[in-house]
């Protein structure tokens, strides 16, 4: 630039009015987390020059950025750096022209993903999808057509897009720095190419299984990814371990050879304890077959930066740290590395996900009236129909992603069971007839057009025909779960603002984790567990099921197909008796799922505990305790907790893991 516009043919130029072109530093947000928020703004300043860089940047500059005249220091470094590579036989020119031709092609892709998305659009509106076919609302209608109107008068799409906490609640805390998750697809997409590269790293290095080691929003997305896409060909086998159910961290030791897999170490905080004892067991046997050495090679983090898990993936040599953009909650996570590291590994279409769910990105950013933003519609009504008492949202689904209300259930849960109210999200449940439900439900059918879906087609629209309000969603294929994963988030994030509750913290989560502790060092000082506290059978806790009530399920077993159809039957028998919804949650899965709501959310809560004696242990290396004692320690703990909070409970402990014993559970 200096030499183009510094010399005799410029000042000739100059002389006549002609103005400098200024050179362009384009697009300088920053998307990899490990850098500082300013890291293209502050040396690249200088006169002459322009920087575009997004809105969110710009602020980051404003509050803490140093504006000083930078562009031209270090430069006599950088061309000894340029000449260097030069003398290694390194062309820059070739570097360049190789950067033009994929920034071209990057530019390109986007312009046609931008076209199918306005064609879609543009099919939607002539098919007249913006009244929202196939939605029965009966008299809940108006009720949502007010709150869609409120939406709009307040601006509020708008405001979420600003990241204006005030959406919300009047103080920034927990909200400012959790909205990463509305542009995640901007940082995760220039990350898919590292991504394949890695999962063909692990492919070429003969790993036969992939077992992710985590809980909550690190563990319920990829596992709704596993069940609905599978391994490609040639592709490892996925399994999520989020279970301290001694039985369960068995069976998948069992079913691996520790040397030959990768182990994904998945954990925001990066100290939750259930990913971390599991990390230490599988160490030690990886260690056995591999040596103290060579052992990091088999290990994988996964979580923010500065967190003691990216230290101890450092310190431990493991094979590769993945850092999620700290700006994002747990729950808010599938899109991010969280989501997509472990969708790689099996060989799913990483870019199809974050296309489909670009194109819903863009309808939810839509300026239209929020009628027309999927997002804040589905928001609208799912906030709507709950405050007016139907706060049963019940998801139904295709077969093929049966796994997705796993997902769904976490982030509804956690995200409005609060404050003493919330919507309590029902997945898996049995699809009956419409004289098992009350007037408490609002049913969201999530239909893949490719499926199988006569019978549930029917079962819905028997529903619809009784009076019961219906929302359908229809998806093209499995890959339109990318689509959906965003919309359910900016849904959620839009009943927040219709329930005025705060969206992104979960309160009550602690309550119960410090009740654990304090078992555990109890077991630690004792030698022995603590007496479990006092509480009624099943059939004590339904006899006082009333309308509007909910069972919830918290089951300390290890899932299995028998289990799934035994506990499937005890939630008919309870909907057939009792007409009440009913939830089902592995522990200690659910203290990360639904423990928020559990505590944090209406009263109407039935809690049945189930409990089995473990007869077979696993030690914890390095603790004194084992994984039956951890488990038994979660399930007391959290019992406590719901005592506390003075909810309905009931605690069933079984001499056996077995599933016969809960299908004679009387209700």
């Amino acid at each position: 630039f200096k030499t183009t516009f510094g010399g005799q043919r410029f000042a000739a130029l100059d002389a006549k009015g002609a103005r400098v072109q200024r050179p362009l530093w384009a697009s300088t947000g920053t998307k990899n987390p490990a850098y500082s928020d300013v890291h293209y703004i502050e040396p690249l300043i200088g006169p002459n020059t322009v920087n575009t860089m997004p809105q969110a940047t710009l602020t980051a500059f404003l509050e803490q950025g140093d504006a000083a005249e930078t562009v031209e220091q270090g430069a006599e470094a950088a061309q000894e750096a340029l000449d260097s590579l030069a003398d290694a036989g390194i062309s820059m020119e070739e570097v360049t022209d190789r950067l033009l031709e994929a920034g071209v092609k990057s530019f390109a892709d986007s312009y046609d993903q931008l076209l199918v998305n306005i064609e879609e659009k543009t099919a939607r509106l002539r098919a007249a999808e913006h009244l929202h076919r196939g939605v029965s609302l009966g008299d809940g209608l108006p009720s949502v057509e007010v709150a869609l109107e409120k939406l709009q008068r307040d601006d509020v799409v708008a405001r979420i897009w600003r990241g204006d906490h005030t959406v919300w609640k009047p103080e920034p805390e927990e909200i400012t720095d959790r909205l990463g998750w509305l542009r995640v697809t901007d940082v995760m997409r220039e990350q898919v190419p590292t991504l394949r590269d890695f999962a063909d790293e692990i492919r070429a290095s003969g790993f036969r299984h992939v077992v992710l080691l985590g809980m909550g929003g690190s563990s319920l997305a990829p596992e709704v990814l596993r069940q609905t896409f599978g391994s490609a060909n040639g592709y490892p086998e996925l399994t999520v371990l989020d279970s301290t159910v001694p039985s369960w961290v068995n069976a998948v030791t069992e079913a691996i050879d520790p040397a030959r897999t990768l182990f994904l170490v998945s954990s925001k905080s990066g100290g939750t304890v259930e990913p971390m004892s599991l990390y230490a067991h599988f160490r030690d046997l990886v260690q056995r077959d591999n040596g103290p050495d060579d052992a990091g090679d088999n290990f994988v983090a996964i979580t923010d930066p500065g967190t003691t898990l990216e230290e101890l993936a450092r310190d431990a040599g493991f094979r590769r740290t993945f850092l999620n953009p700290p700006d994002l909650g747990g729950r808010y996570s599938v899109l991010s590395y969280f989501g997509l590291v472990p969708a790689a590994l099996i060989g799913a279409d990483v870019d199809a996900l974050l296309d489909r769910a670009d194109g819903m990105r863009e309808s939810c950013f839509s300026s239209g009236p929020p009628h027309d933003n999927p997002g804040a519609w589905l928001g609208a009504v799912m906030g709507t129909l709950a405050s007016r008492g139907r706060d049963k949202l019940t998801l139904v689904t295709s077969p093929s992603i049966e796994s997705f209300g796993l997902w769904v259930e976490q982030l509804i849960a956690e995200s409005t069971g609060k404050d003493g109210g919330g919507i309590v999200p029902v997945a898996g449940e049995p699809l009956l007839s419409p004289e098992h439900y009350g007037d408490d439900r609002l049913f969201v059918y999530v239909r893949v057009v490719e499926d199988d879906n006569a019978a549930t087609d029917e079962a819905v629209q028997r529903l619809e025909s009784a009076g019961q309000p219906v929302v359908r969603l229809e998806l093209r294929d499995r890959y339109d779960l990318g689509a959906e994963f965003y919309r359910w988030e900016f849904a959620t994030a839009v009943a927040g603002a219709v329930l005025g509750t705060h969206p992104f913290d979960q309160p009550n989560v602690e309550q119960a984790k410090e009740l654990i502790a304090e078992v555990l060092r109890e077991y630690q000082a004792t030698g022995r567990m603590p007496e479990a506290p006092a509480s009624g059978s099943a059939e004590e806790l339904l006899s006082g099921a009333r309308a509007g009530d909910y069972l919830s399920i918290m089951a300390y077993v290890r899932q299995r197909p028998e289990m799934d159809r035994a506990l499937a039957g005890l939630r008919r028998r309870v909907m057939e008796r009792y007409r009440i919804a009913t939830t089902l949650g592995y522990g200690p899965r659910f203290l990360h799922s639904t423990g928020q709501l559990h505590k944090g959310g209406p009263d109407t809560g039935l809690f049945l505990q189930i409990t089995a004696q473990s007869h077979e242990d696993v030690p914890v290396p390095g603790e004194a305790y084992s994984f039956g004692v951890l488990a038994r320690a979660q399930a007391q703990g959290d019992l406590r907790a719901l005592q506390e909070r003075g909810r309905r409970v009931a605690s069933v402990r079984m001499d056996s893991d077995d599933a016969e014993r809960i299908a004679r559970l009387a209700v």
